[in-house]
């Protein structure tokens, strides 16, 4: 998936999946992820807000992670 830049953000609905296909980010329109690694579905879920192209991850259990979308890719 690749992010579109709109009017000063980056729209980041949808599935993200790393090239490998190891890692697949849900991002959902309610603010909400589910995260998926190899066979473990649901590996990790929480809440993510975006900045600009600029994300910040809060995990369901309390950890937290930031990214950003650079050319398309998270």
């Amino acid at each position: 998936m690749t992010g579109k830049a709109q009017e000063d953000h980056v729209d980041v609905v949808g599935m993200w999946v790393t090239a490998d296909g190891h890692i697949r980010q849900e991002l959902r329109a309610d603010g909400r992820y589910d995260e998926a690694r190899g066979n473990r579905r649901g590996a990790y879920t929480g809440s993510y807000t975006l900045t600009g192209s600029h994300i910040d991850y809060v995990d369901d259990s309390g950890f937290t992670a930031t990214g950003d979308i650079r050319d398309g890719v998270l």
